[in-house]
């Protein structure tokens, strides 16, 4: 099995049912950091990005909507003083994906290339 980081989405037209518990237990070792939660009964995967510099976390807000027009799955990006936080599910199914897990590994590839802050 591939990385989920070196995969692309593939196109949800919706009508499949949201992974299961254990499905998405199988794909959280692949992104430790991000954690499931519950939001108006969808399930989604979220984390919060930490920064020094507002200035580098607009930026790494910026290359995030960048990949996630690229590839035709948007999150919510919030972004705040010391942080940007990020949440992934896929608003046709109303739930998680297969696609959400690549896009947190995805994602947490953007963050570990960002040049060090001073």
């Amino acid at each position: 099995m591939s990385k989920l980081s070196e995969e692309k989405c593939v196109p949800c037209q919706g009508g499949v049912p949201p992974l299961s518990l254990a499905a998405i237990q199988t794909y959280l070792p692949e992104v430790p950091e991000w954690q499931v939660m519950e939001e108006n009964g969808d399930q989604k995967i979220r984390r919060a990005f930490a920064f020094r510099k507002y200035t580098l976390a607009l930026a790494f807000a910026q290359q995030v909507g960048m990949l996630a027009e690229a590839e035709g799955h948007h999150p919510t990006l919030l972004i705040e003083w010391g942080r940007v936080t990020i949440t992934w599910w896929t608003h046709k199914i109303n739930g998680l994906h297969r696609n959400d897990f690549i896009m947190a590994a995805r994602t947490d590839g953007l963050y570990r290339a960002l040049p060090a802050e001073d």
